[in-house]
């Protein structure tokens, strides 16, 4: 168990008040971290948090709400988390956007730009805001929540696949940049997950029923299921892990025609 202990830890999870964000906070602070819960509505961050602290223990988790548009909202998520509970150790970047679905022909200028910004640069703001004091501890982990969607193409969410083809490309990049301060820089790339943004493809018990006959698993993954990666690859048992993208998608991508 020692390879999985994340006591001690501080780690700071955007997106973190629902869904995949919220359950790689739960697992987390399940591990011993005290966690960040992060995204823009006060009121859901603060009551992921307070049951968190409920499971938990008093101090495990706290709230800073910050929209990851905004560079002056995460420099103060940064500054708050570090000087309520420390230097940070972990940071997942999780929370990302998608305002359009159909073809890239019809996307508007401001539409692009907001995938790109919101799912792009924010996380290349934030990972260059905690990583100076990671370099002088010479340890750190970064996490990127990508999708199997930056794998393929696709028809009507090619700008936000776009986006997230980038980020495996920050991942690898930026693992070489760290690598040699010891901090270890990694991808996820959940397949489908029962969260809001796969609404469409498990409301319906027919669109489920559908997407579990091309997926070897043949069930959509839960929120837990990406949780489970996360706590790997920010622990000890991930060590010699970085600039890698780790799929969990039941087996999609391997047995999509």
């Amino acid at each position: 168990m020692d390879l999985f202990d994340l006591s001690e830890k501080v780690a700071v999870v955007t997106g973190s008040s629902r869904g995949i964000g919220r359950a790689i906070a739960e697992a987390l602070a399940a591990a011993g971290a005290r966690v960040v819960i992060s995204s823009r509505k006060r009121e859901l961050c603060d009551k992921a948090a307070r049951e968190i602290n409920e499971t938990h223990g008093a101090g495990t988790a706290i709230a800073l709400p910050a929209n990851i548009s905004s560079k002056d909202d995460l420099r103060t998520l940064v500054d708050e988390t570090c000087a309520r509970l420390g230097k940070i150790d972990i940071l997942v970047c999780n929370a990302a956007s998608n305002p359009y679905y159909g073809p890239m022909s019809g996307i508007d200028d401001g539409q692009f730009r907001k995938v790109l910004e919101n799912n792009i640069l924010a996380n290349h703001w934030l990972i260059q805001m905690v990583v100076a004091d990671m370099k002088e501890r010479k340890d750190g982990v970064i996490i990127v929540i990508s999708s199997v969607g930056g794998l393929v193409g696709s028809d009507k969410i090619g700008a936000y696949n776009i986006s997230k083809a980038a980020d495996f490309q920050l991942v690898r990049n930026l693992a070489v940049e760290l690598g040699p301060d010891n901090i270890r820089v990694n991808a996820i790339a959940p397949g489908t997950i029962r969260t809001d943004f796969a609404r469409a493809l498990w409301e319906d018990p027919e669109a489920e029923a559908a997407q579990n006959r091309i997926t070897p698993l043949r069930r959509i993954g839960e929120p837990e299921d990406i949780a489970g990666a996360a706590v790997y690859l920010a622990s000890k048992a991930g060590s010699y892990v970085t600039g890698q993208s780790l799929v969990v998608d039941g087996g999609w991508i391997i047995f999509r025609s």
